[in-house]
């Protein structure tokens, strides 16, 4: 008799590994304090928390592989309405992705790298194409990853304490999560200037920079989460007729003009070149004050960063979300190629002295060939969406 061979099974694919799983734990430890994300079914809400007050709620792979699956059990589920997105603690939504186990991962050579950013971006499509209205409470600094959990869904509340930017070219990466989706269809090229300085937006400025939907202050939160889960139909018309009736009256800096607002022509005009050296001789030509801080700022920034953050947005604004992500996913893994990302973490994270070393140092440095080569696709490793 011949000797039977013993295949190895397939390995399950983690999204439908994970749905068994949760299926198993019928979302008993979602309610478990210590978990670093709650998913919770209230009323017609399915609600997801994150859970790492201490890391200012920064996503990580785990939590990640958590919430797709939730949100993909939920938009199949006729008794799930809305699905909410919220943070613990009270100083952050989400401050970002957990950038110092992906540095880590990347000298290494570690998957968790790659892993982290594909299935970070198989998350912001989801949430991007997400068939049930989707409401992110953006209370508290919103940066990065966090700004990917939330600016792609149906609607994003901010509160007084809203703090957005995606200061990503300080660290050697660029806006990523789909900002080369959304950065470049804001008003005007206030995205540009957003991703290239990254400027920080509080408050009601969130609202008024075109990102999120609505302003309702933060103490008024939990009277609207209870009334968004108590709603028995909830047709996008409807939420956003409740999210308007809290932002109506809402009156916390009611009478502040926006803070770019008198910079709003010389943003326009200055970051309208079509590459980085035209931008930066525009604010040494324009030499005003707010040119010359811009200027100040940018020359902090990694060189390569910049130039592949510029072209992003460029080519982003005519594409749809799903490539933008496929591209981005390119962008990501030339970044973990190259010395900029780990300087970046190294001077602003680790050691925190605020001078990297950048390679190479100067814009004029970075080659056109050098840039074509991170936007070339991957061939079998490309994101799938």
């Amino acid at each position: 008799m011949a000797a039977r061979v013993l295949r190895p099974l397939p390995r399950p694919k983690p999204f439908n590994r994970l749905q068994v799983i949760l299926q198993h734990l019928k979302m008993s430890k979602q309610t478990d304090s210590t978990a670093e994300v709650l998913l919770e079914k209230k009323g017609g809400a399915g609600i997801i928390t994150l859970n790492r007050p201490k890391a200012l709620n920064a996503l990580n792979l785990s939590m990640i592989r958590q919430i797709y699956p939730q949100i993909k059990a939920w938009e199949k589920d006729p008794e799930t309405l809305l699905i909410i997105i919220k943070g613990t603690g009270g100083k952050a939504f989400c401050a970002g992705g957990d950038i110092r186990a992906i540095t880590d991962a990347g000298k290494v050579g570690n998957k968790l790298a790659q892993d982290f950013f594909k299935e970070e971006y198989t998350l912001n499509n989801a949430i991007g194409t997400c068939k049930k209205p989707y409401v992110a409470l953006i209370d508290g600094i919103t940066m990065g990853g966090g700004v990917g959990l939330s600016v792609h869904g149906h609607f994003r509340v901010a509160t007084e304490k809203t703090v957005f930017a995606m200061p990503e070219t300080a660290i050697g990466l660029f806006p990523d999560v789909g900002g080369g989706y959304f950065l470049p269809r804001l008003s005007g090229k206030i995205g540009y200037y957003l991703a290239l300085t990254g400027f920080r937006l509080k408050g009601r400025d969130v609202l008024k920079a075109g990102i999120a939907t609505h302003f309702v202050e933060s103490e008024k939160l939990p009277a609207l989460e209870k009334d968004l889960i108590a709603l028995k139909s909830s047709s996008t018309e409807n939420i956003a007729e409740l999210l308007n009736s809290y932002h109506m009256k809402s009156r916390v800096d009611q009478e502040k003009d926006f803070v770019l607002d008198e910079h709003m022509e010389k943003i326009n005009r200055l970051f309208s070149a079509n590459s980085m050296e035209e931008i930066v001789k525009n604010l040494k030509q324009d030499g005003s004050p707010f040119a010359i801080e811009q200027l100040e700022t940018i020359n902090k920034m990694s060189p390569t960063s910049l130039k592949l953050t510029l072209r992003q947005l460029r080519e982003g604004a005519s594409m749809s979300l799903q490539d933008v992500l496929t591209m981005e996913y390119r962008l990501s893994q030339a970044c973990l190629r190259g010395p900029d990302f780990y300087e970046g973490v190294r001077a602003v994270l680790i050691d925190r002295d605020q001078s990297p070393r950048w390679k190479p140092p100067a814009l004029e440095e970075v080659t056109d060939e050098f840039v074509d080569d991170c936007f070339k696709p991957l061939g079998s490793n490309d994101l799938k969406l």
